[in-house]
């Protein structure tokens, strides 16, 4: 294939006059600058050359405030790609990629990407948690189309990497070229797919001198203003805010949100949850999704804890009744502190505190009302240390830690994190050791967890074996995410993909699976599951894969009665599902879904079917619009319902789910636009009449005389909510947006199963109506611009 593992050089030019970022390469320095050319594709087929109707040549120069890109980026026009969307979305676009790494470390990679729409995305990357487009950096792009292609020029100012202080400096080096039309992608310095991480296969720029880490320090003061309006009572609110980006070293940035403003983060697409796990949901909160790599290792931190659901319970006493209880807390101010020496050395420090939260009792009687505190000021902090060797290793140390003003709960974990390579790039181990430790009033607790995965990383079939341990005590969930503990578990998985296109597919890719678990405590079997998956991609760019599932013999289930020690019985699930995805380079495209389950277990007879679909229409290069429609059925499905003294009830259900969403995109520029996001979820769960208790031996007795009508609550459901989200976000100015937000949100959960979808519908319009308007202003101020315009000003 003509792979090398000689790395492609640039020897760069120092430029006294900065070019314009205009789209025109007209200025001086670009008609003497050396070329970085002849690239090679990498996929969907390695080590063909560009010819000369899709020839990229890129050229770069630097002075002491920026390094600059200039590209040309041949092509017929007519095939070049363009959708335009707002900042970090690809759409349907062209793009050209540039990777830089001032450590030249082949994994901490800084990534420019600009579209042929103009559009801008940035993101930092590293081998164990991929790309984060959550980081963003200020820096400007331009582009243009010829009449043989396109024009891009860039400008990165160094406040927004990451370097020493060297006289004289290399950099690893990547362009990447994306093709939409067919999907094709070239890099300057060959990759090779078959193993190793990309950043193995960086090129380098050479002879970057005398050039100084800048002051990094950047204000983003805002303001917001809120009206939100609930069942007559309205309400208003302005907040004035700061958040502040400070470069403490060359390499080590200080981000602090010192008035925290959360007002405009999404609704969380509400379910039916009827498991024994809680429902979680994405992180939505910006500074909360930024420039969090490094402390995601060893997944010991989910961010929603900070400020999520206050952790105390209120005790009522006679005659009293709960007037307000908050569901979230209000978080005071954070900071993170994260970089990486020279050496290789990731330090990464996160701390927050939240404020103490009340609720609000009365008494029935007396009308008396009294406060119970029931989460105090807290403070929550994360640090990580995470050496690098090898270009391709790592070694990490975690510590998250919980404290809680008075006697509330305190908790501390610890984490050690191996991920290794052997120095062929051709295996991979990858082990994970954590201990727990809950401090209570009058009690303490630790608990312990490992798992560790040797896995073959290189050529068409490859393969893994993992082991994973958690022991019953073993908690993280005052800052973590931990469903489950206590388990010992065992899984082989087997694959094999093609990395050359066949007469027909670019790709596709086969593998299987085999699962043996295990209770941790006390030592003992609960089941066993295997599959098999497949997924390929065809020549017109359509998409398609589908997976099988067994769960042979009996599962001894121990979650599902919500007591410990006790479990239940299910045998033989069988579960399949196939999917398809069109080209979405298409005006008209599609997704869809299919699937089923059904249990072989005698005097069961549970079945369940799901699909969905997703039509999506590209109008033009402005106006996206998407339609999805999902639907479950699930019947005779048995399950946990109530405990009623010492006896465990489980009822035989119906339920059916269905989820309407619609989203719209207009976007006037790369810089503004409009979105809307619509979404109706809603469920029933229609019990039969005859009820079961669970055994002891995990089977359940259908003569326990128990009916829907013998329970105190009502276990049918009627669950149905309504979310609509417009928003138009404008960027003004480099780093700077405006952004004008209006959602209304309805809600209602009844007994009433049995009722249609119409019905429901119409129960839920009589529901009040939440609805919020907000408007924010961010600005980004620039310590070292200020600087040089105040000293310009003043003739210095």
């Amino acid at each position: 294939m003509g792979f090398s593992q000689n790395k492609k050089t640039y020897h760069i030019k120092k430029t006294n006059k900065a070019p314009k970022i205009d789209g025109v390469l007209d200025d001086d320095i670009w008609l003497n600058s050396e070329e970085a050319k002849d690239f090679t594709q990498f996929s969907p087929e390695m080590g063909v050359k560009d010819s000369t109707e899709i020839k990229t040549i890129v050229k770069i120069t630097y002075d002491n405030d920026a390094i600059y890109f200039g590209a040309y980026l041949h092509d017929k026009p007519s095939k070049i790609m363009r959708q335009y969307t707002m900042r970090d979305n690809f759409g349907q676009s062209d793009f050209f990629r540039i990777i830089l790494n001032p450590n030249n470390d082949a994994q901490n990679d800084t990534e420019f990407f600009v579209f042929s729409s103009g559009t801008q995305a940035d993101a930092i990357s590293n081998p164990t948690s991929n790309e984060d487009f959550g980081w963003n950096a200020v820096w400007e792009s331009k582009v243009k189309m010829v009449k043989d292609g396109w024009i891009v020029e860039v400008k990165i100012p160094y406040s927004a990497l990451r370097f020493s202080n060297k006289d004289v400096q290399t950099w690893g080096l990547q362009f990447h070229r994306h093709f939409r039309r067919d999907r094709t992608q070239y890099t300057w310095n060959p990759i090779d797919r078959t193993k190793g991480n990309i950043g193995l296969y960086h090129g380098e720029i050479k002879y970057l001198e005398n050039i100084d880490s800048p002051t990094r320090l950047s204000f983003y003061p805002f303001t917001s203003a809120l009206i939100n309006s609930y069942n007559g009572d309205v309400k208003t609110d302005l907040n004035l805010g700061l958040d502040v980006k400070y470069g403490i070293t060359e390499n080590f940035t200080l981000d602090a949100t010192l008035v925290p403003d959360f007002s405009q983060a999404g609704f969380d697409n509400l379910e039916l949850n009827l498991g024994p796990f809680e429902q979680t949901f994405s992180e939505q909160r910006q500074f909360f999704t930024e420039g969090v790599d490094l402390f995601n290792k060893g997944h010991l931190f989910f961010s929603r804890r900070v400020g999520g659901k206050p952790i105390g319970e209120v005790e009522l006493n006679d005659n009293e009744e709960i007037l307000n209880k908050p569901n979230s807390v209000k978080v005071l101010n954070a900071l993170k502190v994260s970089g990486r020496t020279k050496g290789g050395l990731g330090i990464g420090v996160f701390n927050a505190i939240t404020e103490k939260t009340k609720a609000s009792i009365k008494n029935t009687i007396t009308g008396e009302i009294r406060e119970e505190i029931i989460e105090p000021i807290a403070n929550y902090n994360v640090f990580v240390l995470d050496q690098q060797f090898n270009k391709n290793s790592s070694i990490s140390l975690i510590n998250t830690n919980v404290t809680r003003d008075g006697y509330f709960r305190d908790a501390n974990v610890t984490g050690l994190v191996f991920d290794i390579f052997n120095k062929k790039n051709t295996y991979k181990l990858y082990s994970e050791i954590k201990m727990s430790t809950i401090n209570l009033a009058d009690s303490s607790s630790t608990g312990f967890s490992s798992s560790i995965t040797a896995r073959k990383k290189s050529g068409k079939f490859r393969y893994s074996l993992n082991h994973s341990y958690a022991d019953a005590k073993y908690d993280i969930n005052d800052l973590g995410l931990l469903l489950r503990n206590n388990y010992n578990n065992i899984s082989l998985d087997l694959s094999y993909q093609i990395f050359k296109p066949t007469k027909k597919l670019n790709n596709y890719f086969i593998g299987s699976y085999i699962n043996y678990k295990k209770l941790a405590n006390p030592d003992t079997y609960t089941g066993t599951n295997f599959g098999f998956y497949y997924e390929a991609q065809t020549k017109k760019i359509n998409n398609y894969g589908g997976n099988i599932n067994f769960q042979i013999g009996k599962q001894y289930d121990y979650f599902e009665p919500r007591t410990a020690g006790r479990f239940f019985i299910y045998e033989n699930r069988i579960n399949s599902n196939m999917w398809f995805s069109s080209n979405y380079n298409k005006k008209y495209a599609i997704d869809a879904n299919i699937g089923g389950a059904t249990f072989f277990e005698k005097n069961r007879d549970t079945n369940e079917y799901w699909f969905s679909i997703s039509p999506r229409i590209r109008f033009n290069e402005k106006l996206l619009l998407k339609y999805s429609f999902n639907y479950n059925k699930e019947f005779n499905d048995r399950g946990y319902t109530t405990t009623v003294d010492n006896d465990i009830i489980f009822g035989e259900r119906d339920r059916k789910t269905q989820v309407n969403s619609i989203s719209a995109n207009y976007t006037f520029s790369s810089f503004h636009g409009v979105s809307l996001t619509f979404r109706n979820y809603w469920s029933t769960v229609n019990y039969k009449k005859n009820l079961f208790t669970l055994e002891n031996n995990g089977h359940l007795n259908q003569n326990s005389n128990y009916t829907v009508q013998d329970l105190e609550n009502n276990p049918n459901i009627n669950y149905n909510t309504w979310n609509l989200d417009l928003n138009y976000t404008w960027q003004f100015a480099p780093g700077s947006f405006l952004t004008a937000l209006y959602r209304n949100q309805l809600f209602n959960n009844d007994n009433t199963s049995t009722d249609s979808y119409g019905r429901s519908l119409k129960t839920l319009f009589s529901q009040p109506i939440q609805n919020t308007f907000s408007l924010r202003i961010q600005y980004y101020i620039d310590y070292s611009s200020l600087k040089k315009a105040f000293m310009k000003k003043s003739g210095t």
